[in-house]
């Protein structure tokens, strides 16, 4: 057994328990006559076999002789005053306990520094990192985060009432003194009132400037100055696969920002309840989250532009109560949106944009293009050659396959642009230039 230490005896001391030893002297022989047999005296041990003895230390023999009196009595027990003194249990208790103690402090400080490195040493320490707080993060303005951050500011929430009900949408702002574009369907037929609320929670009584609803445009305007209107984008310029935000209010949650791509362009549809207003559309189509509440909020682009106006989802729900976002929702380009916006604020109504035919169905065996059934005379189709019974078959490269598509192209364009027509006469393709009117009412 050992106590850990690393101990040697010294040179010519004796070994503990043991007197030193040496070789018997010339001329003095071990267990001669009048000396004591070395084997019959308690302390020896075989010295010459003794484990412990250290062969470096001298050896010599002590021998004691009793006084001639004493006859044969034993003799008197011979100790080393120089020797080292036999270890008392107390010693080695207490070696034992500095040990412990030792070893004890050691492995707390150990465990405590593990604990802090691991984020356990109490609740000042709990998520911290270091000694100094953490920065707080700086995203890059061209960012998701940093686009949103710039554009909710200017993007509300639009509560209506009337008819008996209370409608609500979102919208944006578009001049510092307070113009706000929204679809024509959040403020519907009959408002009697409109209320803007902003991203800060402040609101605003609006009033209704003018609206389109076939293109599903309107404008109203809050009596306060110093806004921060949005960045237009340039909606012909988009891509399928350029990343989007859409904003707005779903389900009537405030500020809320999706993010998607293009998932393609100018999706033309009609849209409409029967026996109610009839919608034309040239879509900007995304995936990005859309539900009822976010008609009338920005769609912009990955520099924070406005590239669409958020108007239609398209669901398998029977209705409107249980619509949802599918991942297919549709935007108004914003160059139309723009366009019809300023001729309202300038004017109070909106231009359509015509082409002077009238569609009467597909091309025979469902082949595609868009028969026209009927041509003014003094309108733009009339002025480039076309004639009723012609098939038109493109628009700018667009393929036609049914006559919402022709009226939803052509009402995307302003008044005075050119189009590229492809059509077919009898067996013959031709194609014409032709320069698009506005509406003469």
């Amino acid at each position: 057994m050992t106590d850990g230490w690393n101990w040697r005896q010294p040179e010519g001391t004796a070994t503990p328990g043991h007197a030193p030893s040496s070789r018997p002297t010339i001329g003095t022989r071990a267990g001669s006559a009048g000396v004591p047999d070395p084997a019959s005296l308690p302390w020896w041990s075989d010295a010459l076999h003794d484990p412990w003895r250290d062969p470096g230390t001298p050896t010599a023999v002590v021998i004691q002789v009793p006084p001639s009196s004493a006859g044969g009595s034993a003799p008197e027990p011979v100790s080393d005053p120089d020797g080292v003194r036999r270890r008392g249990l107390g010693s080695v208790f207490l070696v034992s306990l500095l040990t412990a103690l030792l070893a004890g402090a050691l492995g707390g400080a150990l465990g405590y520094a593990f604990a802090v490195r691991g984020g356990v040493a109490g609740t000042t320490a709990l998520g911290s990192t270091g000694a100094e707080p953490p920065a707080i993060a700086q995203r890059p303005p061209d960012s998701l985060a940093g686009v949103a951050e710039r554009v909710l500011p200017s993007v509300v929430t639009v509560r209506v009432s009337g008819n008996g009900g209370v409608g609500l949408g979102s919208g944006f702002v578009v001049t510092e003194d307070g113009y706000v574009v929204t679809n024509d369907h959040v403020i519907g037929v009959g408002t009697e009132s409109a209320t803007v609320v902003f991203s800060d929670g402040s609101t605003a009584p609006a009033q209704v400037v003018g609206k389109d609803p076939e293109s599903d445009i309107a404008v109203i305007k809050v009596a306060r100055t110093g806004l921060k209107p949005v960045e237009f984008g340039d909606s012909d310029a988009v891509a399928v696969g350029d990343p989007v935000l859409a904003f707005g209010t779903p389900l009537s949650l405030a500020n809320t920002v999706t993010a998607g791509i293009v998932s393609a362009l100018d999706r033309t549809f009609r849209n409409g309840d029967p026996g109610g207003q009839v919608r034309y559309y040239a879509a900007i189509q995304t995936d990005a989250a859309v539900n009822r509440g976010n008609s009338g909020g920005p769609l912009v682009d990955g520099a924070g532009r406005v590239i669409g106006v958020n108007s239609v989802i398209q669901t398998p729900a029977a209705d409107e109560e249980t619509a949802g976002n599918v991942g297919l929702a549709f935007a108004i380009p914003i160059n139309q949106a723009k366009r019809l916006a300023q001729e309202i604020i300038d004017t109070g109504r909106a231009r359509r944009t015509v082409i002077g035919a009238q569609v009467g169905g597909t091309r025979q065996g469902g082949t595609g293009g868009v028969r026209l059934s009927a041509v003014d005379p003094a309108g733009p189709a009339a002025q480039a050659g076309l004639r009723a019974g012609d098939v038109v078959l493109r628009l700018d490269g667009r393929p036609l396959e049914e006559p919402s598509d022709l009226i939803a192209l052509v009402r995307k364009y302003a008044p005075g642009s050119v189009v590229t027509i492809e059509y077919r006469r009898g067996s013959e393709t031709r194609s014409a230039s032709v320069t698009l009117a506005a509406d003469a009412k």
